[in-house]
C-alpha cells in the first residue's frame, strides 16, 4: 500500500511539472482573452456596429473573401454555441426547462 501512495504521489508531481507551462500560456491568455471590456473600449464596439449594420444595408457583404466569409460564419457559429452552452448551464437541463 505504500509503495501506492509513493508511485501516485509521483505521479502527481510529474504531472505538476509537466502541466505547469501549459498553464502559464493559458493564464497569460486568460489575462488578456477573458477580460471584460473597459470603458475606452467601447467607442471601438460602437464603431464596429456600425461598420456592420452599414456594411449590412450597402450590401459590402456580398465583397467578401472566401476566407473572410468563412471567419465570419465560424465566429458567428461560435457565438451561437456558447450561447446554447450558457442556456443549458443556466437552466440545469439539456432540454427543456424544470416546470
Amino acid at each position: 500500500m505504500a509503495s501506492l501512495a509513493n508511485k501516485g504521489s509521483s505521479l502527481v508531481s510529474t504531472l505538476m511539472t509537466q502541466a505547469r507551462p501549459k498553464l502559464n500560456v493559458f493564464m497569460k491568455y486568460a489575462k488578456v482573452e477573458l477580460t471584460p471590456p473597459s470603458p475606452g473600449d467601447i467607442p471601438a464596439i460602437r464603431d464596429g456596429i456600425g461598420r456592420i449594420i452599414s456594411g449590412a444595408r450597402t450590401g459590402a457583404w456580398k465583397n467578401l473573401t472566401v476566407r473572410e466569409a468563412w471567419l465570419n460564419t465560424l465566429i458567428t457559429m461560435e457565438v451561437c454555441f456558447w450561447f446554447y452552452a450558457g442556456e443549458c448551464i443556466g437552466k440545469r437541463h439539456l432540454v427543456g426547462y424544470n416546470v
